[in-house]
């Protein structure tokens, strides 16, 4: 069944193009890479899917209903978390009341008791088991990335956006994110990931859809667009094709 389907979307910001005519349909469960160069368009695509960017022209549906033209917060209580490149923590409360954040917003909130039980889960569910009372400020980088994540995790999403999650970890954090993903990912959770790290994307992706200068130019298996010409050419050039 089809969870996501964006037709022809596009993004203006005045004369420029940033995204244009994208479209491409997620099934439910899916674990998908969004690839393409630095300035390709693909957290621009994020941002419209999850309601930070309206579309210029275009129409995205969530479960069969169009969710293009909500605000952020109406498409998140449909069920679509994300994370960003850079990780947004409130820097002046603990890792468990960053989730408590996640839990009081989210389209039935929880509270009291219910709520520190589900913190201690999400953040268990994220390798940060028994850390609910540090500080966020003095988490490292992977722990950060796993509190935004388990933040996410807190509105129950049946789509999940990662916007370069695994980006600057080194290779035993990258081993344990690719775990976690998978986990989510055996879950049901339907992904849909930015990434740059090709044996992430090998890992955890069995479909792929590349983009370059705003458009689609692949959308496959993932062993097959990766060795696809013209993906080669956009990340390296014609020399490498």
């Amino acid at each position: 069944m089809t969870l996501l389907s964006l037709k022809g979307v596009t993004k203006r910001f005045g004369g420029l193009t940033a995204v244009n005519g994208l479209s491409f349909d997620l099934r439910e469960g899916e674990t998908v890479g969004l690839l393409g160069p630095n300035g390709s368009g693909k957290t621009t695509a994020l941002n419209m899917i999850s309601g930070y960017l309206p579309v210029s022209e275009g129409t995205i549906a969530l479960g069969g209903d169009t969710i293009s033209g909500l605000g952020p917060e109406r498409i998140a209580h449909r069920g679509v978390a994300r994370t960003f490149q850079l990780v947004r923590a409130l820097p002046s409360l603990s890792v468990g009341e960053n989730v408590l954040a996640a839990l009081a917003f989210r389209r039935e909130p929880v509270w009291g008791k219910a709520a520190e039980s589900r913190i201690n889960d999400l953040l268990s569910d994220v390798g940060l088991a028994g850390r609910a009372g540090q500080p966020a400020d003095s988490l490292t980088y992977i722990d950060l990335k796993r509190m935004e994540l388990a933040r996410a995790l807190a509105s129950e999403p049946s789509l999940l956006l990662l916007d370069e999650w695994l980006a600057g970890l080194n290779p035993t954090e990258l081993r344990a994110g690719i775990d976690l993903i998978t986990s989510l990912r055996d879950r049901g959770i339907t992904i849909l990931l930015v990434e740059h790290v090709m044996d992430a994307v090998r890992a955890l992706c069995s479909r792929c859809i590349v983009m370059n200068a705003g458009g689609k130019i692949a959308d496959g298996p993932t062993a097959d667009v990766l060795a696809d010409g013209e993906v080669i050419r956009a990340y390296l050039g014609e020399d490498h094709a």
